[in-house]
């Protein structure tokens, strides 16, 4: 292997960046959250909505930062976590990256680490699971792996930390030693390949074409791989991308004539080539015979992605989530109704009478307390899910999806689309959409991008969750995993009417990897859980909050006419004045000052815009009341709960009479089963939320974003008017 001379020195900086990259299902994130631990934050990769991680460590007087890039096969721009990690790595420059590859299928892993040494990055290899690979009988050589690679080898077991520290202090070191220079790897991919970069890189270099961000000779393979996203940047040079593309297609055609197989497919074949070459060195050592190795996750398999087992088990999953969520998580929401109780009575008292008091009670506490209550539900949802993805059973589900998905029109990949929406309930819209990034074909990845959002994400549970309290209390697990049920078998028939419609197109094959099962740590777990858990309590008390109080200030002014409020002074002036037993004058002045409520909510901005959308909305049996809650909805879901906790503080139910907004809900006459079961549908299908809809224009545009909008919204009325009116007439 021999490396050409360095293209570039990057600039010096206060602080030693290193990026973590690999495959996906290598162990990465595991090992970045095993090495930062708490000492990391989430945001979005500039110009495109692709979660980045960032954390940093103080190693030895040395400020680390570490990026966890996105997972990538390579680093050719096929999908948008391919295009993201390579520009990160080619516009940010870190000072070293840690590739980490899965020590037991090594010639795979080792692909990607090839085209690192191709761009020139300096690279450490990070052996990852070699706990796995000594259960397997597998021994490598990582010194000789080093010294043909050219680069250090360190041996990982990201799941319990092992190798970590280790690892940080040689990437630190061999960042220091490279004194941030980037070599390029030459290649050779056979004459035909070698003639045509050896004419393209002269031209390149001679012409300075984007030599100032890319090295020259990697510049022409990716014009012979066809790489879009580097034709796009090099067609604003005409003349010379055009002398580059007639190179490009002279080669193609004489591969095809003589080999039968395009430039791009002789390249991977070098790539691999190259692998096989060094691992033939006696890298891999077998050190138990072949058949006496019994592969758990082979075995496994062969039961929980049966034909017809399989399916079963996993629906009975799904099912089993719920009953632990609702049977466990009962007692902590308690414990968090009654403090929000507490709170809004010591409220209630230490604050006089007036706007301020209503502010804090009814806008603020009742409204952002009745998304927060939810909060021990959610957690332990999004603790089994992270069980079951850190596990290896969610690529499962996708995998055995894909047979039924395809009916439909959609991908096996479209799964996890889904299921993080929400298709395994808790999940959100916004990384679902993100996720559909990952399916290649345009036509299938819209019909998911336009169908994921039905699914029950985190912010409609607390919905979901409350009306099923207040109505179906006892059977809460048998109405949530039938509410999921239901939100696959809408989206699959969306699905299939937009595939048939206004996006036809053949489905493409299925091919995944899937991982190795391994049992989850408890670290991992309960990082992640936390993770998401805190994404909605922040959620809570920052866009939840903020909504809550313009609702608040919405649903309180304009004031009630001073006549009116003169009407029910006097009313109650006649009710002390005139009863003389004090229970009957007590209620008397209830029902008076629940009527005066209820008035000055409905006389309020937001009450006439609930009055206004009545004529429609009550042929599915939404009152101007519930009609306030679905408007701020479009913001986002969770805004529904706190808007009824505010609209029923304020509103024309006691509030001492019920203790729970479940129970206010239900002793209010205006809903039924049949309101609540509409309601449930309207809101599991209509617009998404604002946020949603943001990450649907930038996945496709803005033209199919308002597609969905309006699309949606309409379904979701349509079957949300049909189920009440059948229900209310046959079985009322």
């Amino acid at each position: 292997m021999t490396t050409a001379e360095a293209f570039w020195k990057l600039e010096a900086k206060p602080k030693t960046i290193i990026a973590l990259a690999g495959n996906p299902n290598s162990g990465k994130t595991t090992l970045f959250n095993a090495i930062t631990g708490a000492r990391q934050h989430v945001g979005n990769y500039p110009g495109i909505t692709v979660e980045r991680k960032e954390g940093t460590i103080n190693l030895k007087n040395t400020h680390v930062k570490l990026i966890d890039l996105p997972g990538t096969y390579s680093l050719s721009a096929y999908s948008q976590e391919e295009l993201v990690a390579r520009n990160f790595l080619i516009d940010e420059k870190p000072d070293i990256v840690v590739d980490i590859v899965d020590a037991t299928m090594l010639e795979r892993h080792l692909y990607l680490a090839i085209q690192f040494f191709e761009l020139g990055i300096p690279v450490v290899l990070a052996l990852n699971m070699m706990d796995d690979a000594k259960k397997q009988g597998l021994r490598i050589n990582r010194k000789k792996l080093s010294e043909l690679l050219n680069c250090p080898v360190v041996e990982t077991v990201a799941r319990n930390g092992q190798g970590k520290k280790e690892l940080i202090d040689v990437a630190i070191k061999q960042a220091q030693l490279k004194n941030k220079i980037w070599a390029p790897l030459d290649i050779s991919y056979g004459t035909d390949i070698d003639l045509a970069l050896d004419e393209m890189e002269e031209i390149i270099q001679a012409e300075d074409f984007m030599t100032v961000r890319y090295p020259a000779r990697w510049i022409a393979l990716k014009y012979l791989e066809n790489d879009q996203e580097i034709i796009t940047l090099g067609g604003q040079f005409t003349d010379i991308s055009k002398r580059l593309t007639e190179i490009v297609e002279q080669t193609k055609e004489h591969c095809l004539k003589t080999l039968n197989i395009p430039p791009e497919a002789i390249i991977a074949d070098y790539r691999y080539g190259l692998i096989n070459s060094i691992l033939k060195q006696n890298i891999i050592i077998q050190e138990k015979p072949q058949q006496e190795r019994i592969q758990m996750t082979t075995r496994l398999d062969r039961f929980l992605v049966n034909r017809y087992f399989g399916p079963v088990l996993m629906i009975a999953i799904l099912y089993g989530m719920f009953q632990i969520t609702f049977s466990v998580g009962a007692i902590p929401m308690g414990w968090l109704e009654n403090l929000f109780a507490w709170i809004s009575q010591t409220a209630t008292l230490l604050i006089p009478a007036g706007y301020l008091q209503s502010l804090v009670v009814s806008g603020i506490i009742d409204g952002v307390g009745g998304v927060l209550g939810f909060v021990p539900l959610i957690a332990i949802m999004f603790l089994m899910i992270s069980f079951l993805e850190d596990s290896g059973y969610m690529a499962r589900v996708a995998y055995m999806l894909d047979r039924i998905l395809r009916i439909f029109g959609l991908h096996g990949y479209s799964a996890m689309p889904f299921i993080i929406s929400g298709g395994i309930a808790g999940g959100c819209a916004v990384p679902g959409v993100m996720a559909t990034r990952t399916l290649r074909s345009p036509k299938e990845k819209l019909a998911t991008l336009l169908t994921a959002p039905f699914m029950p994400c985190g912010a409609k549970l607390p919905v979901f969750m409350l009306l099923v309290a207040a109505f179906f209390s006892e059977h809460q697990p048998l109405m949530m995993f039938s509410i999921t049920l239901f939100a696959w078998i809408m989206a699959l028939l969306v699905a299939k009417f937009v595939r048939s419609t206004v996006i036809r197109g053949k489905s493409t094959p299925f091919i995944m990897e899937l991982p190795p099962y391994r049992l989850p740590t408890l670290r991992g777990i309960f990082i992640h859980t936390w993770e998401r858990t805190w994404q909605y309590i922040k959620k809570a008390g920052t866009v939840i909050l903020a909504v809550s109080i313009l609702l608040w200030a919405a649903m309180t002014f304009p004031l009630l006419p001073q006549q009116q409020v003169s009407q029910f002074e006097m009313e109650r002036n006649v009710a002390l004045n005139t009863l003389s037993d004090s229970l009957e004058r007590q209620e008397t002045l209830t029902a008076i000052n629940n009527r005066e409520g209820q008035a000055s909510l409905q006389h309020s901005l937001a009450g006439q815009v609930g009055t206004a959308l009545e004529p429609v909305s009550k042929w599915a049996g939404f009152d101007w009341r519930t009609n306030i809650a679905l408007v701020g909805g479009f913001a986002a879901k969770e805004v529904i709960v706190s808007t009824f906790g505010t609209a029923y503080s304020l509103g024309d139910i006691d509030p001492e009479a019920a203790d729970t907004l479940s129970s206010r809900i239900a002793s209010d006459s205006s809903w039924n089963k049949f309101t609540a079961l509409a309601m449930i549908v309207f809101v599991l299908l209509y617009a998404p939320c604002v946020v949603t809809v943001v990450a649907m224009a930038k996945e496709s545009s803005w033209r199919w974003a308002f597609f969905a909008t309006i699309f949606n919204t309409m379904l979701g009325f349509g079957m949300a008017v049909s189920i009440y009116q059948i229900g209310t007439r046959l079985f009322a």
